[in-house]
């Protein structure tokens, strides 16, 4: 398809973003920016959940990862389901309850200003480096099919996506995210379906036929229980997953900020559940169309790419199914882009500004303007990520990014479970070394444990061992009264 009809493409969805943003940016606020008031409808924030949840990592990497290991994925999405019911009725009551910006003021109330600060630290860490991952793989498709027939570099198409999304956020932060991601998710759902009926017109099916297609690929199992070794046993993926949700969803400023701008508790833990609700069909749905890409590869002879993440836009932008099929999905890959990257955006500037330099001490105006330098400079250092990971990577990234969740999240999760579950105090100047040498015990037994103990691999189960690790160093630290 012709480079400059994509880009008109682009153009026309970034133009329905901006005037969604200038309808509800009138009259913005910094509490407009960080709270949105908390007035956001809660089953608008749900269904705009769903594509921030999803990013571009999941529209192609789900797909893609059929091939190596089937559909095993479903058996961390239904470990998703358990995670979002810790965060629905034991984190959202506690953060409604002391009517927090940030969820990391809980960590100061409950243990102290290093701890809180530490948090906060590790949120900008981790979150900083995935959200610009997740960006990296949208910029990567959108350089290879459009950018790159006018031989321009990645560096500037990464930049250029930035300033679009910096530019529908800047001034009105989470009200205009949670108008903006209902409307993303709906062109994801709808590229789905429609590259889902494309597909099947390929290989000739009726329902009936897709079924059986699937049924009997040798990529359809789901669940591995007899094999503990294995990084797909069901008991790692599962446990991993309900983990892996109360990490990079209920204390993550960036996913919360949305849940906390509903009206009251009530509201937002309806919206959890609902959104929570949507991931088994819609992760299924995207497994299932990962066989039928490796179906019509081998009926019709074609080569695929070593890269799982490669097949669907190969396939896609190769016109192998139409050109409706290539439209809507570089409008998926939009969609869930923005998505995904403006919730980052105004989660960082958030936390920057409420954990680390404390706006709410200043005039509004000048609380305004360092707002906006914070905004444009995480902005800026997107880029940086981005052009780094481009450099590096050679794996799946979602694995890649389950992976840095595993090391940056676990002593955050350490942190709040210690400071739950338990009563104690602790000596918050000791709290920073421990939350740094949890995730560095982690590496090291990581990179033993085939050596250590008798072939055994860790999957995203790390993230619980670098808590525990997090949560045993409390201990130790703990004030005797």
């Amino acid at each position: 398809m012709n480079p400059t009809i994509l880009l008109l493409i682009i153009a026309a969805y970034f133009a329905l973003l901006l005037g969604i943003s200038f309808l509800t940016s009138r009259k913005a606020d910094n509490a407009t920016f960080f709270t949105g008031n908390r007035r956001s409808p809660w089953y608008i924030v749900a269904f705009g959940m769903l594509g921030a949840s999803l990013s571009s990592v999941t529209f192609v990497s789900v797909p893609g990862m059929v091939g190596a290991s089937g559909m095993t994925y479903m058996q961390m999405v239904l470990g998703f389901l358990l995670g979002y019911a810790v965060i629905a009725f034991v984190l959202l009551p506690i953060y409604y309850r002391l009517n927090v910006t940030s969820i990391y003021s809980y960590l100061d109330n409950r243990m102290g200003k290093n701890t809180y600060k530490t948090g906060a630290g590790f949120f900008l860490l981790s979150r900083t480096i995935i959200a610009a991952v997740r960006l990296y793989v949208a910029v990567m498709i959108l350089q290879t099919y459009v950018f790159d027939a006018w031989n321009i570099p990645f560096a500037l198409t990464a930049a250029a996506v930035l300033l679009l999304i910096w530019l529908y956020t800047h001034k009105s932060g989470i009200k205009t995210l949670v108008w903006t991601d209902f409307m993303q998710t709906f062109f994801l759902i709808v590229a789905l379906i429609i590259i889902l009926w494309q597909v099947t017109r390929g290989l000739h099916l009726d329902f009936s036929g897709v079924v059986a297609s699937i049924k009997d690929s040798p990529h359809a199992h789901i669940f591995v229980f007899d094999d503990w070794h294995s990084r797909q046993n069901f008991f790692k993926l599962f446990i991993s997953g309900a983990f892996v949700t109360i990490a990079m969803t209920g204390i993550d400023q960036e996913m919360m900020q949305k849940n906390l701008s509903c009206k009251n508790l009530r509201e937002a833990q309806k919206n959890v559940c609902s959104y929570s609700l949507l991931f088994l069909p819609v992760n299924f749905l995207f497994l299932c169309l990962g066989i039928l890409l490796l179906n019509y590869a081998a009926a019709n002879g074609i080569a695929l790419p070593e890269s799982g993440d490669a097949i669907l836009p190969m396939l896609v932008i190769a016109n192998q199914f139409g050109t409706v099929v290539i439209v809507f999905f570089v409008i998926g890959i939009i969609a869930v882009t923005f998505a995904s990257a403006d919730s980052a955006l105004t989660g960082l500037t958030t936390s920057v500004c409420v954990d680390m330099l404390d706006v709410a001490k200043y005039k509004e105006k000048k609380a305004q303007k360092i707002r906006l330098g914070v905004h444009f400079a995480i902005s800026l250092l997107f880029i940086g990520i981005m052009l780094l990971f481009k450099a590096i990577n050679n794996t799946s990234v979602l694995d890649a990014i389950y992976t840095i969740a595993s090391y940056a999240y676990g002593p955050l999760l350490g942190l709040f479970a210690f400071g739950i579950l338990t009563k104690y105090a602790v000596k918050d100047k000791w709290v920073p070394l421990v939350c740094i040498l949890s995730p560095i015990f982690c590496w090291i037994i990581n990179i033993n444990s085939v050596q250590w103990f008798n072939g055994y691999q860790f999957s995203y189960e790390l993230l619980i061992m670098n808590a525990t690790f997090t949560f045993a160093g409390l201990l130790i630290i703990k004030k005797k009264k």
